[in-house]
């Protein structure tokens, strides 16, 4: 009998020890699958975390959001760009990151007012930049405030952009009403009965044919230069020779060299190729040449030279022995319708978008153009295309 509890008793023992391993196993193996959904959410999280950076860093949007202490919890590159400030300054406050005593006031304001919605912020350069601001209050349980969250937009380039297009407006009227107005005066004039007069009325009609041609001119330039601008135009390039472009651009501008006493000197090598479209080729040197008649000093000299470049590249020099450009217009002529000397500009004749169409047509062959000009000096043109 002493035995047979003995057995038992070991019996129970061995048992109590296997539920206790097995128990232990248990134990184990949801330590390791609690510790493995552990490591997932946490992988999950940082991928989260990563997707949603990304996705704000992708923003053309400037984003700051700010906790219920008007701390920054939250930020992205744009922002950061913005106002020049690092991911670092997260955890401070929006006065320490951004410098901006309107930004923050305007964070203040959400304390009472639940959205702010399109103001517009200006922030002293360099450079010097408009802002246009959208902000929410953020609200917690109860309605309790839990922060706010700001989105910057920039709007520096459209209102730059706004200014050029009312600009390029103004300038279009005002160069379209001057021949219009002439032609419709000698119109007039002929019918209040002028045409009796054989002289004035050839004088007349000079005048309207004159100022119809103007029209013409500018309005074929303003269709050029905006398939230039769009891209629109299909260019042909082929191996065109330099010099011989050049000598025919003369040629078609020697009656006007003529008439200012100007020498036009074509110093470019012989067999000196570019891959160039002939048409724009042309009509790029015939815009610098006439320019150069135009601008330069009567009885003075003209000059196109080249060279080759590194890089596959020629460019181009057409310089001439003028009064030169100020320097604050340097980087301007090739604006449309920039005139250096208006009251000039309008004597000599032109439409004011023959530097414009030269910029674009190079630009469109993958060239660059510049100018250099001291006053006194003369100025110098230059523009690069590819090498044939």
């Amino acid at each position: 009998m002493t035995a047979f509890f003995a057995l038992l008793a070991a019996v129970a023992l061995i048992a109590w020890w296997r539920l206790r391993l097995q128990a232990r196993e248990e134990a184990a193996q949801h330590a390791r699958e609690l510790a493995e959904l552990r490591e997932r959410q946490r992988l999950e999280l940082e991928h989260h975390e990563h997707r949603l950076e990304t996705l704000l860093d992708s923003m053309i949007e400037g984003l700051v959001v700010l906790d219920a202490h008007g701390r920054i919890t939250l930020t992205n590159r744009a922002a950061e760009t913005l106002f020049g400030f690092s991911r670092q300054m997260v955890g401070g406050t929006l006065l320490e990151a951004i410098r901006h005593h309107e930004v923050a006031a305007l964070a203040a304001r959400l304390e009472t007012e639940p959205a702010i919605l399109d103001h517009e912020l200006r922030l002293e350069g360099p450079p010097p930049r408009i802002l246009q601001v959208n902000a929410v209050a953020l609200r917690g349980a109860a309605d309790v405030g839990a922060g706010a969250m700001l989105v910057f937009h920039d709007l520096t380039r459209v209102r730059e952009l706004e200014g050029a297009r009312q600009e390029f407006v103004a300038n279009v009227s005002h160069e379209l009403r001057t021949p219009l107005s002439l032609i419709k005066s000698a119109a007039e004039t002929l019918l209040d009965g002028a045409k009796a007069d054989p002289a004035a009325l050839d004088r007349l009609l000079q005048i309207i044919d004159r100022h119809a041609d103007r029209l013409t001119l500018l309005i074929d330039d303003l269709l050029l230069l905006a398939k230039l601008d769009s891209g629109r135009i299909e260019l042909r390039p082929e191996p065109s020779p330099l010099r011989a472009a050049t000598q025919e651009v003369f040629g078609d501008l020697a009656k006007r060299a003529q008439g200012r006493e100007v020498r036009l000197e074509n110093a470019i090598p012989a067999g000196l190729v570019a891959q160039a479209d002939p048409d724009r080729l042309r009509q790029v040197l015939s815009n610098l040449v006439d320019n150069g008649i135009k601008y330069g000093r009567s009885g003075g000299v003209l000059t196109v030279s080249a060279r080759p470049l590194d890089g596959g590249k020629v460019e181009v020099c057409v310089r001439d022995d003028g009064p030169g450009i100020p320097a604050e217009s340097l980087g301007r002529v090739f604006e449309r319708f920039y005139r250096v000397d208006k009251a000039r500009s309008r004597e000599q004749g032109g439409t004011g978008l023959g530097l414009a169409i030269v910029k674009h047509a190079v630009q469109a062959h993958g060239g660059e153009v510049r100018v250099e000009s001291e006053p006194g000096q003369g100025a110098a043109f230059f523009f690069t295309l590819p090498a044939a």
